[in-house]
């Protein structure tokens, strides 16, 4: 049982902090690192759960606005199953493996297969892709575009980690989980697009766009917009 009676310790006043194997590094070991991505991670992935909950379950018309009901309750419960197993993550990766406790319950390949098991159901409901999409949409999808960025350098600081440590310094189902991880926002992102019935935001190629002369013409005619009316 955790119990914290109090956060402000001073243990890190001086720039070091302890694993949980008690033993003591910099902040700026790659191990700190790699447990801050996953902090950073479980944070944003809250902000998608916020981010969801927000979606109004009817149109301004008071028509019900299609899939949003069931994109609460996927959201609730996946994302929520989420943030527990990256708690269970940074704690295993705050601490060599063989110093890991013999209470703790880590991470393994059943959490890793059912994100696998997520994605093909969601898959099944959206359109394959025929180009790379803008990580763009509404915000819980913009925001969980923005998660699966920080899963990618979360998982390229593992990397580097067992490049420093060893490759036994994190178990290799860590990696496979984070890995996969960052698909599952992604493709969480696209079924959430595809229950609003919502458009996604090809990304065009430099070749296929045309012509762009930037915005500045617009910003222009807006002023000038501005100075007629000024003149009423």
């Amino acid at each position: 049982m955790v119990r914290i009676d109090r956060v402000h310790t001073g243990g890190g006043d001086k720039g070091e902090s302890s694993l949980v194997d008690g033993s003591r590094r910099l902040k700026s070991d790659l191990r700190f690192s790699v447990v801050g991505d996953c902090d950073e991670l479980n944070s944003i992935i809250g902000l998608v759960r916020m981010e969801s909950e927000r979606l109004p379950l009817h149109h301004s018309d008071g028509g019900e606005r299609k899939g949003a009901g069931r994109v609460h309750v996927v959201c609730d419960m996946a994302l929520s199953r989420i943030q527990h197993e990256l708690f269970d993550l940074g704690a295993e990766l705050a601490c060599p493996p063989e110093n890991l406790p013999d209470y703790m319950v880590l991470i393994d390949e059943i959490q890793a297969d059912t994100l696998v098991s997520d994605m093909d159901a969601w898959l099944t409901q959206v359109e394959p892709l025929t180009s790379f999409i803008l990580p763009a949409g509404g915000p819980p999808q913009s925001v969980l575009h923005h998660a699966r960025t920080v899963a990618r350098r979360l998982e390229r600081g593992i990397v580097r980690l067992r490049e420093h440590e060893g490759e036994h310094s994190v178990r290799p189902i860590v990696l496979t989980y984070v890995n996969r991880l960052s698909d599952w926002l992604f493709v969480l992102s696209r079924w959430i697009t595809a229950a609003l019935a919502e458009k996604e935001i090809l990304w065009q190629p430099l070749g296929k766009r045309g012509k762009e002369d930037g915005i500045a013409s617009v910003i222009l005619r807006q002023a000038e917009h501005d100075a007629d009316l000024d003149h009423i």
